[in-house]
């Protein structure tokens, strides 16, 4: 692929810090790139770098002849006083943009919650909009103008649920094309599997690179690190947890970078469950007993706006649950509901004697009182050791756990950047030694490896966990279940996860575009809710029982197939080895191993199709 970018032995020095330290890369037409690496790393500086905005020390950046190319920054440059029209639009004429459907998708996909409608007569202006609508136009402006390289610094904050999925769908089928690439960097891991063929990873000025997203990644960089190890203790790291998790998920997700099997699981023999639910929540009853809090009957009213119209949620002990929802659909009056510190209209809270409840607000306003003082100091304030995994933690043990070295828990508080204050937050919170922990968008600021840090401490907490979040992973990750906030009222549990939610969403909107003067559009009517007992009514399938038992006899098959195809492609490893020293035969052995290979990918694939029938 011919590159648009190359970069030869680039340097660059921020203070004393060293960000990029002679690299060399290339950016090649089609190409679509993710990029990781820890907060402060070099990243947005990067992107700067590539986009032409920041010049370097060293080296040489060369760009092909005529590339247009655009960045979405985390700060927006919008005039506060245009248009939300022409800040997206510019001076397109209107049969222009209305007759191109890959602008029409645009404007639908990012400003349907916005006033639009009104921006023939210049109406809707930019000033008042909040930061998140803001930030929606502004990636919105970038995408209507196209440009063969497109630069996102974290596109999918502010984004919730349905528009991550929108924007993985634009970027992977209607934006790519074999003359363009785009890069972009995400802590948002499912997002990252969605849209990337490639991996960076920004690392003590170096650039790492890594073919596939996520999945692919951790798996390659636990091999680095196991052959690069010197000894057993440099593979216990947090990598090979996350790959469990990976391999040990549903056959979707690790499908689609299609990593070696045989590699991934040698990899993580041994390797224990990332959480041991049953002891947890044996160890949580015995620390909460049987009542934890129960919402019953619970109304709340905003306003004109109903959140809540009596619904009944007792939570469990031990319980992990994720919730999701529309913005404005009142997750976090939930959470507070939950918390007590939001008052209901109607029905009651109970909560059990023995709980200890801790918050993690989106604002992290709690801090305000430690700002003057040390980051150690404002752990150990709260306690100084506390008990994980069945075993005492200190405060700076916790710390380092989560991404405060030794040096920089001397940090003062004030200093901190916005993702380390919500890890010191959370710290403090954890060393409250809560057995209920409320989480409103904890990934918020947060870099990957100080995700997969909180979600290995979390592994050994028990306790019962709420989450609202629109980080898919993370709700895989960290819950056992979710549940849905649809803007009618209603809590919905949801048996299929984010992909239902998904599902119900479309079919409130198909339903509010038949019948627009409804005054409610309540999504399915036979979606599962959340009942008094804390169980679930069961979802009414799109499939009748005959084409589920069909197609749960086309899983058996096709298992049996997969088992089969096992046992033929370890003989043809085998026999590769012994025709090491025969070309030819090699060749015809290694043909047909990619044949078998294939022959495997589409047989996972048929069994993905058949396993969302027969659920």
């Amino acid at each position: 692929m011919p590159n648009l970018i190359a970069a030869e032995s680039i340097s660059l020095a921020l203070g004393t810090q060293q960000l990029l330290d002679r690299v060399s890369l290339g950016i090649g037409t089609g190409e679509r790139i993710g990029v990781v690496g820890r907060n402060g790393g070099g990243k947005s500086t990067l992107l700067r770098v590539l986009a032409g905005r920041q010049p370097i020390d060293g080296g040489r950046l060369t760009r092909v002849g005529g590339l247009t190319s655009g960045m979405l920054s985390q700060d927006d440059d919008i005039d506060p006083a245009a248009t939300v029209h022409h800040a997206v639009l510019g001076d397109r004429p209107e049969h222009v943009w209305a007759g191109d459907p890959r602008i029409r998708d645009v404007l639908s996909g990012l400003l349907g919650g916005i006033d639009f409608a009104a921006v023939g007569g210049g109406d809707a202006i930019v000033g008042p909009m909040s930061g998140g609508e803001r930030r929606r136009i502004a990636l919105a402006r970038l995408l209507v103008d196209d440009p063969d390289l497109v630069l996102l610094d974290e596109p999918t904050n502010h984004l919730d649920v349905e528009g991550v999925q929108w924007l993985a769908d634009h970027l992977v089928h209607r934006r790519a094309r074999s003359d363009n690439a785009f890069i972009t960097i995400t802590h948002d891991r499912w997002f990252l599997d969605e849209v990337a063929l490639a991996t960076w990873e920004v690392v003590d000025g170096q650039i790492e690179q890594y073919d596939g997203g996520y999945a692919a990644y951790v798996l390659a960089k636990n091999e680095r690190v196991r052959i690069a190890a010197a000894d057993e203790d440099r593979r216990q790291n947090l990598l090979r947890k996350e790959l469990a998790w990976l391999r040990r998920g549903p056959p979707a997700r690790t499908s689609k970078p299609r990593f070696r099997i045989d590699a991934a699981n040698e990899l993580i023999k041994g390797e224990p469950e990332p959480r041991d639910e049953v002891s947890l929540v044996r160890f949580a009853t015995t620390r909460l007993g049987k009542d934890v809090i129960d919402l019953v009957d619970a109304s709340i009213q905003l306003g004109d706006k109903q959140i809540l119209d009596k619904q009944t949620w007792r939570l469990a002990p031990g319980e992990r649950t994720g919730i999701v929802g529309v913005n404005g659909s009142g997750k976090s009056t939930l959470l507070r509901a939950i918390e007590g510190s939001q008052p209901l209209s109607a029905g009651k809270r109970k909560q059990g004697r023995t709980v200890e409840l801790a918050f993690l607000t989106q604002e992290v306003r709690e801090l305000s009182k430690v700002e003057g003082w040390r980051v150690i100091d404002a752990i150990t304030d709260v306690k100084s050791y506390i008990m994980l995994d069945g075993k005492e933690t200190s405060a700076s043990q916790l710390a380092k756990r989560l991404g405060f070295s030794g040096p920089r828990q001397q940090t003062r508080v004030e200093s901190l950047s916005g993702g380390e204050r919500r890890r010191l937050q959370f710290l403090r919170l954890l060393m409250t030694e809560p057995n209920v922990l409320l989480l409103d968008e904890p990934t918020n600021d947060l870099d990957i490896e100080t995700l997969t840090s909180m979600e290995d401490v979390l592994d050994g907490w028990a306790g019962t966990l709420v989450v609202v979040s629109h980080d898919r992973y993370l709700l895989e990750r960290m819950c056992d279940r979710q549940v849905a906030l649809l803007g009618d009222g209603r809590i919905r549990d949801l048996t299929g996860g984010v992909e239902q939610y998904l599902q119900l969403r479309a079919e409130q909107e198909a339903q509010a575009a038949a019948a627009p003067d409804r005054a409610s559009v309540a999504g399915r009517p036979a979606a599962t809710s959340v009942t008094a007992s804390g169980g679930a009514e069961p979802a009414t399938s799109a499939y009748s029982p005959a084409q589920q038992r069909e197609a749960r006899k086309e899983m058996a098959r096709i298992e049996r197939s997969l088992a089969k195809l096992a046992e033929r492609e370890a003989r043809l490893h085998d026999d590769l080895v012994a025709a090491a020293t025969d070309h030819a035969r090699a060749t015809e052995l290694d043909a047909q191993l990619r044949a078998l290979q294939d022959e495997r990918a589409d047989l996972e694939e048929q069994w993905i199709i058949s396993g969302e029938i027969a659920e």
